[in-house]
């Protein structure tokens, strides 16, 4: 997958791009990232990109000329466009739904904005899908883009070590919280791990995951429960992952 991240400051991504599952997935060509300076396109001396909004108000819009160039250059830039995404507060808000949707697409090219934002034209002459990371406000929108790359890369076949590890997350497949995990030692001021992850019956630990994610979603996020998900006996069972971790109740190796 390819994203193309069109931004006035690059230089952000040099250190997200040279770390953890990002870095390898580079390294072994299933993700691409490429960054692109909108100052490129930029015509006059200072190479300014931005100017005051009409009627008014603080600060400075990033205009027109300079983001319509950069955006149709780079588009021309491979076979496919790709989907252009402008990362703004007023977008619809990324969830793990419209993350698994991106990740379907063999191109993204991610606008980040500045000072007060985008000339309202770019909106209109480009049609980008609109997205939120949130209800909050940023500096610009490196962190956002990030953030969307690091949540669609993990679901690229051949990202993460476990193919299937992401379906347990939160959010994913039943869409609740995802169950308590634990790891060695087993006990840690005071505090141990409960005993049904232990005696190595799949089931009962299925049964205890399913009951947990349920029970920590209506304590937290009870926005998430669907209303089949409150009776239990209706509740769709997940798929067991394969066993292929060791059991965190074998002895110590």
């Amino acid at each position: 997958m390819r994203f193309d991240v069109l931004t006035l400051f690059p230089d952000l991504f040099e250190s997200y791009l040279s770390q953890s599952l990002l870095k390898l997935a580079i390294q072994r060509d299933l993700v691409s990232v490429k960054l692109w300076n909108f100052r490129d396109w930029a015509t006059s001396k200072r190479k300014s990109v931005d100017d005051t909004p009409y009627g008014g108000g603080p600060g400075m819009l990033i205009m027109c000329p300079p983001v319509f160039d950069a955006v149709e250059a780079v588009q021309q830039d491979a076979d496919q466009p790709g989907q252009l995404i402008m990362l703004t507060p007023q977008g619809c808000k990324l969830n793990q739904k419209l993350v698994e949707e991106l990740a379907q697409y063999k191109r993204l090219l991610l606008l980040c904005g500045r000072y007060e934002g985008f000339d309202d034209r770019i909106r209109q002459g480009l049609q980008p899908l609109e997205v939120s990371v949130g209800d909050f406000i940023c500096n610009g929108g490196e962190v956002p883009a990030m953030l969307l790359i690091d949540s669609v890369i993990r679901l690229i076949p051949g990202v993460l070590g476990d193919e299937t590890s992401h379906k347990y997350e939160s959010f994913s497949d039943s869409g609740l919280l995802e169950y308590p995990q634990f790891t060695r030692p087993r006990e840690f001021r005071g505090m141990t791990v409960p005993e049904v992850l232990l005696n190595g019956n799949h089931a009962e630990i299925q049964r205890w995951q399913d009951q947990q994610s349920l029970k920590r979603t209506q304590e937290r996020r009870s926005d998430l429960v669907p209303p089949v998900a409150a009776d239990e006996d209706k509740k769709p069972k997940r798929q067991r992952r394969s066993q292929t971790r060791r059991d965190p109740g074998s002895p110590e190796s």
